[in-house]
């Protein structure tokens, strides 16, 4: 009896070993397949030979099956360990949102819409070859539902910065590409660094990522906050300083090509297009303490040959012409943010598992010369404050809520059109803007989310570009220059997304 459960035994493995070979499509398939029947001919046989054969022999033919099941087994992990690498990993963000928005002009009119369904597919991927660089992308689809009908220009929805942001066709675009190299040591010294390149994770960075229940990408999202491509290298400096946890981060990237197109007609393609100059970015983020709960984080970034219109060009938008986007100046951006991700040290649970994070910012202009920023020749600062917090949900076991609010004044600027914000970036808002939310998981892999979002801007031109467009006006002087732009702006989102 106990040979007999010793024969299933064996058989269970082999079949479980084929089980795992019967999805593998690879060189050592046939052969393992070949090895499988071969072993189940054998046990087969030893079945119907049990009661004719001897003990000692029974058992000289169990040790030699034991032998061929561990060879089998070796060439299995093999394959094994061959799949687990030489494949591209995928994960998927899905998601459906209805957005219920308002908008109330300075002459209190409004423009609503009530209904706005949303798709958004996210195809994230990552492949490791096992030398210190690894491979990462997302491959992204926004759409409304349907088919959009519109008499206005949308080619600023399909501007590069925001391409993946803004819902349009159902094109599949790539978000992220970019490999990046990863070793313990630099020039000998404890310090482990990263460099990267490509088109790299510029969206919701820190202090976004909490309402949209996402890990941080890299950069502070209080001043950018866009899709880029350029190049980033980190060092880890806490084993070589006393700054517990601190690390400096050097990003460099370009925002505008200045290059003619493909096949262009007098055959100089891709050469410089004097209409433009390449729009350059450099900055640094730079974390001097991160003991796990509390952290301070810093950013500063340097942009240059920002693009916009002048105020001549201002006419002919208004009617409906096409302008040329000017050079008009350079930008500097400056952040410095907090964030406790538990308050206290063990005073109750509510309060180990509430984050809360606060910034301030700063932007200031450049003017090239016979150009404006932000409608004035001179050199202009603008600031913006934001503080959040993200707590446990009191009637749910596993749900969070948040507030957040942020105040900008006149001429705050920031680099932040890739805001998930149907209404426009609350970031931008020169004014103020005031959210709730609440987060919760329904299943392993489904969520579901409520946030509301109110903006009220005390200047016009908060999501406008660089130049003469986006001067801030009051509504009153923008109303007595035939001007109506908007004042109040609400979004009500429901939200469902499933993650893998």
């Amino acid at each position: 009896m106990k040979k007999i459960l010793g024969i299933s035994i064996v058989t269970a493995t082999i079949l479980m070993a084929g089980g795992d070979l019967a999805n593998m499509d690879n060189v050592y398939d046939e052969g393992l397949r070949a090895d499988i029947e071969a072993l189940k001919a054998e046990v087969a046989e030893l079945r119907t030979q049990k009661s004719q054969s001897k003990s000692e022999n029974k058992d000289d033919n169990y040790k030699k099956l034991e032998k061929k099941i561990k060879r089998l087994n070796k060439k299995l992990n093999v394959v094994k360990a061959h799949d687990a690498t030489d494949n591209i990993k995928w994960n998927v963000d899905f998601r459906t949102t209805l957005d219920n928005i308002e908008y109330t002009k300075a002459d209190g009119t409004k423009s609503k819409n009530s209904s706005l369904f949303t798709n958004r597919l996210l195809l994230n991927m990552k492949y490791d070859a096992g030398d210190n660089v690894r491979f990462y992308g997302t491959l992204a689809s926004n759409k409304a539902f349907g088919q959009t009908l519109t008499n206005a220009d949308t080619s600023y929805s399909y501007f590069d910065w925001v391409t993946n942001e803004n819902a349009h066709d159902a094109n599949i675009r790539v978000k992220e590409a970019y490999w990046l190299y990863s070793n313990n040591t630099f020039f000998g010294q404890p310090i482990a660094w990263t460099a990267s390149i490509g088109r790299r994770p510029s969206v919701d960075g820190l202090g976004a990522n909490f309402r949209e229940g996402n890990k941080r990408k890299s950069a502070i999202a209080s001043t950018v906050n866009v899709e880029f491509d350029g190049a980033s290298f980190r060092w880890n400096l806490d084993k070589v300083t006393p700054l517990t946890g601190s690390w400096f981060k050097l990003c460099m990237g370009r925002g505008l090509t200045s290059a003619k197109p493909r096949f262009a007609q007098n055959g100089d393609d891709y050469a410089k297009d004097d209409a433009y100059t390449n729009s350059n970015m450099i900055g640094a983020i730079f974390v001097p303490y991160d003991n796990g709960q509390y952290s301070l984080h810093t950013n500063y970034a340097k942009a240059t040959h920002m693009i916009g219109f002048d105020q001549t060009d201002i006419p002919q938008l208004m009617a409906g012409n096409q302008v040329g986007f000017k050079d008009v100046g350079d930008l500097d951006l400056a952040t410095v943010m907090f964030k406790a991700d538990g308050i206290g040290d063990g005073i109750n649970d509510f309060l180990d598992d509430t984050i809360f994070f606060a910034s301030y910012s700063q932007s200031k202009t450049h003017p090239k010369a016979s150009h404006t920023m932000l409608g004035s020749t001179a050199s202009e600062t603008g600031t913006s404050a934001l503080v959040g917090l993200q707590m446990p949900c009191p009637i749910t076991d596993d749900g969070r809520i948040g507030i957040e609010y942020n105040k900008g004044s006149k001429y705050w600027r920031s680099m932040t059109y890739g805001e998930d914000t149907a209404i426009g970036s609350k970031i931008a808002t020169r004014g103020d803007a005031k959210e709730i939310y609440w987060i919760k998981p329904l299943t392993k892999s489904l969520s579901m989310s409520l946030r509301y979002t109110q903006i009220d801007y005390d200047y016009s031109g908060s999501n406008a570009f660089f130049g003469a467009e986006g001067t801030p006006m009051s509504m009153a002087d923008a109303q007595a220059g035939g001007m109506n732009p908007v004042e109040k702006a609400k979004d009500f989102r429901v939200l469902f997304r499933y993650k893998y």
